[in-house]
């Protein structure tokens, strides 16, 4: 055996052996960034009271947060698929730093507009760059991969209101500051993934040179089928995630207007939320690669709506129950998505990342400052008693190609 392909078993087997390990490291990153994030939602009861917000300006601080989020993120996904950048993860994580000082510090709502916005810069560089090395660490698995990353977000999502009912909702605005230190220590995991990333890359510049060059394939089908396949997924986003922020940014207002429960109690609520989020999408990545992409998008959409109709007319009991039915069954489809649509245009992993978290972040923005001034006008209890008919719009599921066609293609 020669020096060259001992140098190549070698590297295969460090990636081998680095490639779980990556995924976890990923998932506990994606745990400590989205535990950050949502502590701006888990806040609102809080800083609504300080500083006598309307519900339209909670909705606006959501806004500037998740389109700081969302509109750079496809920039983010398209410039790295060209020009690969290992330490950018860890580089995006100090803005999040920065914005969690600043949001322990502020005395103004502008002020709070603005750490929103540096925390959401951060987590326009976090989310297509690592479901990009996740990808690159799947091993063919990427549907596993993809709910493997997902599952520490949402985990980390339903943390933040837990740790805001133990810590600063009793101690106060000020104690935001100690989350900080997560912000830190996902800065030196990224750094060390950031290394293997470096090395992969190396190692993927070797094998390129032996290759025999192969004309790029653009698209899996016929642009026209592409596009409104990509279409019809973007549409699913809308419903998902219009609903999904109802319930991050207005269900403890919710409980609290209409059950007369707790601060504290409505966040335990939403936390029973959030972690059922958590488990739905460590599924729905799994279940994509064995039945099909396709249904598990269309089951997870279509099958909450059912549930999410019945949640305004239940009782406190219920609503709890209902709204676990519905975290668990809503969130499958995200990694399923995902995934459909890196699979549909071949060799854009970090564009499509980037487009699609950026729009679930847009959407979860914009859907949140309007659902707000909606319940200004109206009732909190009529926003949640419209948006329990998006998930209806998940019949449009069933025009998606099937895996067949995917694979024909």
């Amino acid at each position: 055996m020669n020096n060259g392909a001992v140098a190549a078993t070698m590297a295969n087997e460090t990636t081998n052996k680095a490639t779980f390990s990556i995924l976890v490291a990923l998932s506990i990153s994606h745990l400590l960034n989205d535990t950050m994030q949502s502590l701006i939602p888990s806040i609102y009861p809080m800083v609504k009271e300080n500083y006598q917000l309307t519900f339209s300006q909670i909705g606006l601080i959501t806004l500037t947060f998740q389109l700081t989020a969302s509109l750079l993120q496809p920039v983010v996904g398209a410039f790295t698929d060209k020009r690969p950048q290992p330490f950018s993860l860890a580089i995006g994580m100090g803005f999040t730093l920065l914005g969690l000082l600043g949001m322990s510090m502020a005395g103004s709502f502008t002020m709070i507009l603005v750490s929103a916005a540096f925390i959401g810069l951060g987590s326009s560089v976090f989310h297509p760059e690592a479901s990009r090395m996740a990808h690159m660490a799947s091993g063919g698995r990427h549907g596993m991969a993809q709910s493997l990353f997902q599952v520490g977000g949402n985990a980390g999502s339903s943390l933040g209101p837990l740790l805001a009912a133990l810590i600063i909702v009793p101690l106060g605005q000020f104690h935001v500051i100690w989350f900080s230190l997560l912000a830190l220590l996902a800065m030196i995991i990224l750094a060390n993934v950031g290394k293997w990333y470096k090395f992969q890359l190396v190692v993927k510049s070797r094998k390129a040179k032996r290759a025999v060059a192969e004309p790029e394939k653009i698209f899996a089908l016929p642009v026209r089928k592409v596009v409104w396949s990509l279409t019809i997924l973007l549409l699913l986003i809308f419903s998902k995630y219009i609903y999904m922020t109802s319930m991050s940014s207005y269900f403890t207002f919710y409980l609290i207007q209409k059950f007369d429960v707790s601060v504290k109690a409505s966040q335990l609520y939403l936390f029973m939320f959030l972690f059922a989020v958590a488990a739905g999408t460590f599924l729905g990545g799994p279940m994509g690669d064995r039945f099909g992409r396709k249904y598990v998008i269309w089951f997870s959409i279509l099958g909450a709506a059912p549930f999410t109709l019945m949640l305004p007319y239940a009782s406190l009991f219920w609503t709890g129950v209902l709204s676990v039915v519905i975290g668990l069954i809503l969130s499958s489809a995200f990694s399923a998505i995902l995934v459909y649509a890196q699979e549909l245009v071949p060799g854009k992993v970090g564009m499509i990342a980037g487009l699609f978290f950026g729009l679930a972040f847009g959407t979860a923005g914009i859907g949140s400052a309007l659902l707000g001034e909606l319940a200004d006008r109206t009732s909190i209890e009529y926003v949640f008693a419209i948006c329990s008919f998006l998930p209806l719009l998940g019949i449009i599921a069933v025009l998606l190609p099937g895996r067949k066609e995917l694979q024909a293609g």
